[in-house]
């Protein structure tokens, strides 16, 4: 039984980029900076009456410059009530499981683009924690009177104030938008690394779509999607500089040969 699952270990192995060090050595990168990233998110879960506060500026700048559209959006959804499931099943499932199934791909089938694009992870996720713990901010869901309404409590299993979701949601993060950094971040390096058109339209497209489930889901502002774009920038010129500069033979941009770009 030993020998079979040492030979079945070695082969799995055999078929990794770098071997299981490697793979060994960025699984632990990533579940330390997310053990990390958590225990940042959960300190501003003690600011309630800041954050709420923090939202309504939020709401009130919208409105004083003409902007508070996500009201009219949700309402426009919701009538078609599969839109919504669909809205709130990716809000809730593809944070983690497209991500985290986008890296995994990229680092086994695109492997000399991942660590670049880890890094850039890295960096988006440092950034957010400035802003939940220095801003943080309920989102649009905690303020029904203003005309939003939560889908995901509303018309899902899941209760945003149950022990169990803020284990997974911090209520208090809307600021920036993790959802939309992360969907820019991968979106661009799905069109940069693919080659057939609807692989690279389906990553153009999901930025998009992400930013769309965000809103109609009542989780996010507007402000709170653009200020995750901007996360997403800034870890790109981050990594593209003091990081590609460190280690340019591991860290740099590396698109892949065109040969190996068939996905």
């Amino acid at each position: 039984m030993c020998v079979l699952v040492s030979r079945a270990f070695a082969a799995i192995g055999a078929k990794l980029p770098k071997g299981w060090g490697d793979a060994g050595r960025q699984i632990g990168i990533l579940v330390g900076i997310d053990a990390i990233y958590q225990l940042g998110r959960g300190l501003a879960d003690h600011s309630r009456a800041d954050a709420l506060a923090h939202g309504a500026q939020v709401i009130d700048i919208e409105r004083s410059t003409g902007t508070l559209f996500e009201p009219s959006v949700q309402n426009f959804f919701l009538p078609t009530h599969w839109v919504i499931d669909l809205a709130n099943q990716l809000y809730l499932n593809a944070q983690f499981s497209i991500a985290l199934g986008f890296l995994v791909w990229l680092y086994l089938f695109r492997n000399q683009s991942y660590y670049f694009v880890r890094n850039m992870f890295v960096v988006s996720m440092c950034l957010a924690l400035i802003g939940y713990v220095g801003y943080p901010t309920a989102p649009p869901r905690m303020f029904p009177q203003d005309g939003f309404i939560d889908t995901i409590t509303r018309f899902s299993d899941v209760n945003h104030d149950s022990t169990l979701a803020k284990v997974f949601i911090n209520p208090y993060a809307a600021v920036p938008s993790m959802h939309c950094a992360f969907a820019m971040m991968i979106g661009a390096t799905g069109v940069m690394v693919c080659r057939r058109w609807w692989s690279k339209a389906w990553w153009a497209f999901w930025p998009v779509l992400i930013t769309w489930v965000v809103i109609v889901t009542g989780n996010h502002y507007w402000v709170d999607a653009v200020l995750g774009w901007l996360v997403a920038l800034s870890s790109f010129a981050i990594a593209r500089g003091a990081l590609a500069r460190a280690r340019p033979e591991a860290w740099g941009w590396r698109a892949p040969a065109p040969c190996e770009v068939e996905a």
